[in-house]
């Protein structure tokens, strides 16, 4: 028999907004009870945005993320937390000189990426390793930035969960490793069904997955319409499942979800028909070589 399977809810995002889905939280009181209340569903690892609490645009600001962490915290000590670090990657050539940025470009230093971890030193963050068309843009994550963003992130001591789009970005995992700038066998997160990446297919998933270092503890996920039948699949290859709000609208087709609490009790119960169990969060931490409890107080 399998090991638990560790479920993550994507609590909010930076894609989805609330004119999609009025379930979609904004404010760090909206953050931090949805996440507490997949927690009660199941989850045992929230994945966190920030949000301006006026605009519901995705925000960097260290004040939010600390209040959303103290909020959760407050609730809930135990909960494994996954702050991103995703923004500050995007840049958009203006129309005139393309070598300019455009309007929606948001990069920023390697360093400020990573101010909210190297701050509030979270059990888990992301650190996305790929550079792509996404959307009417680009995402650039050069080498050289992720390993800064590395060792910030390792002399804080959180653990990087490694954001995989396409193969290439694999390929950057293993050379970061070779070097020791990420340490062996590693967290991985296959975020499949984004435009111009790996597809959400068993094919692209188990790709994937054949090509990680041994030993290496992975989850594999689909966006929107794919995002239930690529939980099954990561856990039929043995694979941990992400789910929430950032990830998909809806809780069958037609019906929006109603919060992320719904879709990690679906999650939680194609888990089960599989024939695997859902890991506690002592059990996540265990896997995941986390102390017991978290660090320190916010």
């Amino acid at each position: 028999m399998r090991d638990p399977v560790i479920i993550t809810c994507a609590v909010t995002g930076n894609q989805t907004t609330p004119e999609q889905n009025p379930a979609i939280p904004v404010t760090p009181e909206d953050i931090a009870r949805e996440s507490l209340k997949a927690a009660e569903a199941g989850a045992a690892i929230v994945h966190i945005h920030v949000r301006d609490p006026e605009t519901g645009a995705p925000s960097m600001d260290l004040g939010l993320y600390r209040e959303t962490v103290r909020l959760i915290r407050q609730k809930n000590r135990n909960l494994i937390i996954n702050l991103t670090t995703g923004p500050g990657g995007r840049f958009h050539p203006s129309e005139e000189d393309p070598k300019i940025a455009g309007p929606r470009t948001n990069l920023m230093r390697p360093e400020l990426r990573v101010e909210h971890i190297a701050d509030i030193r979270p059990d888990i963050c992301t650190l996305d390793l790929n550079t792509m068309t996404f959307g009417r843009e680009v995402v650039i994550n050069t080498p050289g930035n992720v390993s800064v963003m590395a060792g910030i992130i390792r002399n804080a001591g959180v653990l990087p969960e490694l954001e995989i789009f396409d193969s290439g970005d694999l390929h950057l995992a293993k050379d970061l490793m070779a070097s020791s700038t990420l340490e062996t066998p590693g967290l991985f997160s296959f975020v499949l069904g984004i435009k111009y990446g790996m597809p959400a297919t068993p094919e692209s998933m188990l790709y994937l997955r054949n090509m990680l270092p041994e030993k290496a503890l992975w989850t594999g996920f689909g966006v929107g319409r794919q995002a239930f039948p690529m939980a099954a699949q990561s856990v039929l290859l043995g694979g941990h499942v992400r789910i929430g709000l950032e990830d998909t609208l809806h809780i069958e087709k037609g019906v929006a979800a109603p919060g992320n609490a719904a879709l990690v009790e679906k999650a939680g119960s194609i888990v089960k028909a599989l024939g695997a169990t859902a890991s506690t969060v002592s059990e996540a931490r265990q896997r995941l070589g986390l102390p017991e409890h978290p660090r320190g107080d916010l």
